[in-house]
């Protein structure tokens, strides 16, 4: 996770800051603010992807280079489903049980649609974002219980 989002901005970065522009977003996770248990490996690695953008900001800023990622919560995809059925598996309940558990527990009530994550994306790669940089920007409901 970490060395693909290195090795993938060390390819690109050179153009950007030559052309005085460049975006770049790393999509992470909610887990970077609210760590979730038994994800201790996967909570590390993003926090990691985290930091490094966080200082990779500062240094490209000047070339007018943004680098921000977006955390992404609880949202349908074919992952969360994957995991709803395997815990309704192990479990022997049901996979409505396991998104009504999440949906629970974030204020929204409701799980996230990928189309809300990638408008945050579109915006944050155009021009007019241009003074948006070095954030980590949760999409997720209202999940994270934090100040920041």
């Amino acid at each position: 996770m970490l060395t693909s989002a290195v090795e993938l901005i060390r390819a690109v970065l050179p153009g950007m800051k030559e052309r005085r522009f460049g975006r770049i977003l790393n999509v992470t996770s909610i887990t970077v603010k609210q760590p979730v248990e038994n994800l201790m490996l996967s909570n590390a690695l993003r926090a990691a992807v985290t930091g490094m953008a966080r200082t990779l900001a500062s240094e490209v800023a000047p070339f007018g280079v943004t680098v921000n990622n977006l955390l992404p919560g609880y949202t349908r995809t074919e992952r969360l489903s994957e995991l709803a059925d395997a815990t309704a598996a192990r479990t022997g309940g049901a996979a409505s049980d396991f998104y009504e558990r999440l949906e629970r527990e974030i204020p929204a009530r409701r799980l996230g649609d990928p189309r809300e994550l990638a408008a945050l994306a579109a915006f944050l790669a155009s021009e007019r974002a241009g003074y948006v940089t070095g954030q980590s920007i949760a999409v997720d409901g209202g999940w994270i219980r934090g100040l920041f």
